[in-house]
């Protein structure tokens, strides 16, 4: 506290040093800098006025509008389509790639394809259906069975598409 007491005098009179006729020649140069300044500020860009134009988008096309953006949907004229109303197979609840042929059997004439579906075994023949894409068997041959199967293209038509199954070697055991 003794201290402070002794401090306040002394910034006191540094304070009044700073202030005074003492700084007279410092403010005769400043005035001597700023004669020949003058502070300049360009003049504004002149605005042009632009055309008004009137909108008139009564008789023009949406750009919006969904059928711009979307290719026009055709009604398909009775083409192709799956049944949905017969009863599904037991095997159509399998993707086409999780079948497996495993054999065939031959009874007579008629020819008999052994597909495994995850651990049971089924029978098929021609005109089963298998796989997900309402797939009918067309053709049993000792290597394979093929198949027509029926999916939509990108315009929602129905097409044919021809897959195979093909014969599985089994793993010989050691």
């Amino acid at each position: 506290m003794k201290r402070a007491y002794w401090l306040l005098p002394l910034v006191s009179l540094v304070l009044a040093g700073c202030f005074g006729d003492k700084n007279e020649d410092l403010r005769q140069w400043m005035n001597a800098q700023s004669k020949g300044l003058r502070g300049q500020v360009p003049p504004l860009p002149e605005i042009k006025p632009f055309d008004t134009i009137a909108y008139e988008a009564g008789n023009l096309v949406d750009p919006f509008r969904s059928a711009r953006i979307e290719p026009e949907r055709r009604p398909t004229g009775g083409g192709l389509r799956p049944n949905f109303d017969r009863r599904k197979e037991p095997l159509e609840a399998f993707p086409l790639e999780s079948l497996k042929m495993v054999g065939t059997l031959q009874q007579g004439s008629l020819m008999q394809g052994i597909v495994k579906a995850d651990a049971t075994i089924y029978r098929v023949r021609t005109g089963n259906y298998m796989g997900q894409n309402f797939g009918v068997i067309t053709q049993i041959t000792e290597g394979e069975i093929v198949l027509k199967e029926l999916v939509q293209d990108p315009n929602g038509d129905w097409v044919e598409r021809n897959s195979s199954l093909q014969l599985q070697e089994q793993e010989s055991r050691k």
